[in-house]
């Protein structure tokens, strides 16, 4: 394998996610190069061509469509190739047509390239990229989903209109699956050190539980109220991506709830799910340690078991 270049990124999958990725991270200057990999060729041409003719209003990134040989020296792979979530349809419904996707993507990478970071954006991402891990034979650092770091800034953003403070300020996490079993860990959540329940009081919320419950269910259900409405999401993930990347590539060390293959984490093993983790240039660093509760610790558990299960029905 030859050397990589840490200013170029390749996106597999030019669909509204892909796309969307592409011009976040255009605007974002942190790649020089971005390489636009589709099925449909004329798509990723398309999709170049359009994001291009911003770059007099950004920074020079050279923005083509390729195939995968042109991955062989990008230092990020983003997959978000597979088919969408249409209305109705759970995440993990597209479990057995995702992974059946995946056989033909993953190889094609990891015959051109060992080295990069394979970051995976398509759904169930969980599965996707536990999935990822065992198809491609890459280290399980440097394999790892966007996972719940969505999940975790619609959190923060409907906790900020709720105490209307900058959500920048809020620190909480959703953990778990990207999906309906997620666990928002609300024991952890604060307002800058502040304990939540102490902030809310402080801006006049009494009640907890029912402000909890009904934050955490509007979070868990963000994505099926904007596909019913607009047919898919895509700002949001985009978004997140730029992020997960601005921490690769500048070795940031930040910590993001990433899903990667769990190792005895709260008792989770051989499930990919998300954690807080330490990201950085080679990918998860590490988990963080993160307090949780009893019943969230249950949760917990539960949302890996349903993981477990359908990671048990796969052929990987």
């Amino acid at each position: 394998m030859g050397e990589l270049n840490s200013r170029k990124a390749a996106i597999v999958g030019c669909g509204f996610v892909g796309s969307a990725s592409a011009f976040s991270l255009m605007q974002s200057g942190l790649f020089s190069e971005l390489v636009l990999i589709d099925a449909d060729q004329n798509k990723a041409q398309g999709e170049a061509l359009d994001i291009s003719h911003g770059l007099p209003f950004a920074k020079p990134v050279q923005i083509y469509a390729g195939n995968y040989d042109d991955i062989k020296d990008a230092s990020v792979i983003i997959v978000t190739a597979g088919a969408g979530q249409k209305p109705g349809e759970t995440r993990l419904d597209l479990v057995k047509k995702n992974v059946g996707i995946f056989k033909s993507v993953i190889p094609e990478i990891s015959s051109r390239n060992m080295d990069a970071i394979l970051l995976i954006v398509a759904n169930p991402v969980d599965i996707l990229t536990y999935a990822a891990a065992k198809i491609s034979g890459y280290p399980e650092n440097r394999v790892f989903g966007s996972g719940t770091v969505l999940d975790s800034a619609r959190l923060k953003y409907l906790l900020g209109e709720h105490l209307e403070v900058d959500s920048r300020s809020v620190h909480a996490f959703i953990i778990g699956e990207h999906g309906d079993s997620e666990i928002a860990a609300w024991s952890s959540a604060n307002v800058s050190g502040i304990p939540i329940n102490n902030f809310c009081e402080m801006r006049g919320h009494y009640h907890h539980e029912e402000a909890m419950k009904r934050i955490a269910e509007s979070v868990k259900n963000s994505a099926y109220e904007i596909i019913e409405k607009k047919k898919a999401t895509y700002y949001g993930i985009a978004m997140s991506v730029k992020r997960i990347c601005e921490a690769i590539v500048r070795d940031e060390k930040s910590i993001l709830p990433v899903s990667s293959i769990q190792h005895d984490n709260h008792g989770i093993t051989g499930v990919s799910l998300s954690m807080p983790s330490i990201v950085g240039k080679n990918g998860v660093e590490t988990t963080v340690p993160i307090e949780l509760n009893e019943a969230e610790e249950t949760a917990l558990k539960s949302s890996a078991e349903t993981l477990q299960k359908i990671i048990n029905d796969l052929e990987i």
